[in-house]
Parts: C-alpha cells; sequence; structure tokens
C-alpha cells in the first residue's frame, strides 16, 4: 500500500532536479519529468515539519479533475503514461502511487497568475491601507470578504523556497512577457476561475481566490502546469456558512495560517510542530473539499 504520510519522496532511479514547498522533481529525460506531490505544507512562505495525511493523493486528484474539465481553455502538462513506463523498480511505484504525474518539460513563466473574486487576505489589507487591490482602484466602502465587481487578475512574481512571492502590476508583466502574451495570460486565469467558480458555487463552494501557473511550449503557446485549483492554491469557503464582514470558515490551509497565527511564532523557519488534532482536522477539510467539487 502507498505510504498514508509522505514528506519526502525517495526516487533513487532518477535525477531529482528539485524539492519545492510541495513538489518533488525528477528528471526522466530530456522531454519529460516526474512530479511527486507529497503531502508537505507551508504557510507564510515556510515548509512546515508535519506532512498531512493523504494530501498529495487529494491534490493530484483534484488537478486531474479540473485539467480534465476546464480543458477546453487550455492544454496542460500533464501526459497518459503510466508509472510503470518511467520507474520500473515497484517499491519506488508503490511509494508515490496516487501522488506522481509524468509531464512535459516546459519552460515556466516567471509570474504567477492569481485571480480574485472577493476581498480577503492580502487584498483586504491592501484595501484598508489604500482603496486599491494590488494596484487596482475599487469602490469605497467594501467589507471583508465581499465580492469584488468582478474578477481581478492581480499576478506576482515567484520566489525561490523560503522567499516571499510579490504583487506586481499587470504592466510589469507585460514588460517581461510582451503585451500580446500578458493579455492572453489574463484572460486565460480569468476564464479559468469564472468557469471553476460556477462549477464549484453548484457544489456549495465559494473559489474566493486562486492562484495559477504557466509555461511556454517549443511552439511558443501557453500551458498550464502545476496544480490546479487545489486548496494548497486556492480559498475555498462553505457557501451556507459565507457572512460579508466577517472571514468565513474554509476548506484549505487558511485553517492551518489562522491557527499559527494564535503563537508566538515570527513566520520564519524553523516552522512549529503541529498537534495531531490540527493535523487531522486540516486532512479532513482537503478531503471534503474533493468530495464535494468532485461529485
Amino acid at each position: 500500500m502507498p505510504p498514508e504520510r509522505l514528506y519526502e519522496s525517495e526516487i533513487t532511479s532518477l535525477p531529482l532536479l528539485q524539492r519545492g514547498k510541495v513538489r518533488d522533481v525528477y528528471a526522466v529525460d530530456d522531454e519529460t519529468l516526474l512530479v511527486v506531490t507529497t503531502d508537505r505544507l507551508s504557510a507564510f512562505d515556510v515548509i512546515l515539519p508535519d506532512p498531512i495525511p493523504g494530501k498529495g493523493a487529494v491534490l493530484t486528484r483534484l488537478s486531474d479533475f479540473w485539467f480534465d474539465r476546464l480543458g477546453g481553455v487550455i492544454a496542460n502538462q500533464c501526459l497518459d503514461v503510466p508509472l510503470e513506463a518511467v520507474l520500473s523498480d515497484p517499491e519506488e511505484r508503490e511509494q508515490v502511487t496516487g501522488r506522481a504525474v509524468v509531464v512535459r518539460r516546459l519552460a515556466p513563466l516567471p509570474f504567477e497568475a492569481i485571480a480574485r473574486g472577493y476581498l480577503i487576505g492580502s487584498g483586504w489589507k491592501d484595501y484598508q491601507a489604500s482603496g486599491r487591490l494590488c494596484g487596482i482602484a475599487l469602490p469605497a466602502g467594501l467589507c471583508q470578504a465581499d465580492r469584488l465587481p468582478e474578477a481581478l487578475f492581480t499576478p506576482s512574481t515567484k520566489a525561490e523556497v523560503g522567499g516571499h512571492d510579490e504583487n506586481v502590476a499587470f504592466e510589469a508583466v507585460v514588460s517581461e512577457l510582451g503585451r500580446d502574451m500578458a493579455e492572453q495570460l489574463r484572460d486565460i486565469t480569468l476564464t479559468l476561475y469564472t468557469e471553476a467558480a460556477r462549477h464549484a458555487r453548484d457544489r456549495g463552494i465559494i473559489i474566493a481566490d486562486t492562484k495559477f501557473e504557466f509555461g511556454l511550449d517549443a511552439a511558443g503557446d501557453l500551458v498550464w502546469i502545476d496544480e490546479a485549483l487545489t486548496p494548497d492554491s486556492s480559498r475555498f469557503w462553505p457557501a451556507d456558512a459565507y457572512r460579508p464582514g466577517h472571514s468565513p470558515p474554509s476548506f484549505d490551509k487558511q485553517f492551518i495560517r489562522d491557527y499559527l497565527e494564535t503563537l508566538n511564532w515570527d513566520k520564519t523557519p524553523p516552522a512549529p510542530r503541529l498537534p495531531d488534532d490540527i493535523i487531522e482536522q486540516t486532512a479532513g477539510k482537503y478531503r471534503e473539499a474533493e468530495q464535494r467539487l468532485r461529485g
């Protein structure tokens, strides 16, 4: 049986290229990668010492669901290649079954593409201080967790592990990628968010915001990479508990952030250990989000 908790994968038959906050990436060949989604969890850009059981498998299944459901909007990097084709060792396969995918090697864009539909998190703090969200003017008098007049594209830089992403203006994306590509990135981001939010709302979940990552293939076309609308990359709220003016309960890692905010921790490594009940409640929230969204 695959391990219930996997903090780090141990595959020796393939070269390890990177251990990210959540994913371990191995080289299969010059055109293909093996991506393993572990049970690691990061908060405030710090990797926590305790894995969340089953989290990597939930993220993998949910990403597969969204990649398939929204495949008409944009192609993704996943390949229909079984693990047996890249991992000949049965023990290595068993270790990562249900949490590993074979993908195309692509050139990642240097930005995270964030779609925001509600005023929460850093956006709410920004609005309180400036009346703007990532430099975009908003109407006066909005409350915490209010639905925005329209979904907004708010890109950010992609920091290395241990670093902090920084919001940037749309013109910074234009300067780096060119106007045509920047506008395409914005339009696809908002289309994916809008279609996913409609599906989720029908199943009792509000997607307050989410982040996407994209790469370029050899032809220079945009391709959806990394993960897709998971509790790690999105804020999921139960629709029946949503009340503007308050931070809603969530099905995502905001639960962990809220717990960590009660501690005397300066948000720098090393992160504190998590109590067993916090770990189990977080795992339950991830599972419920998957069950609701996939049906």
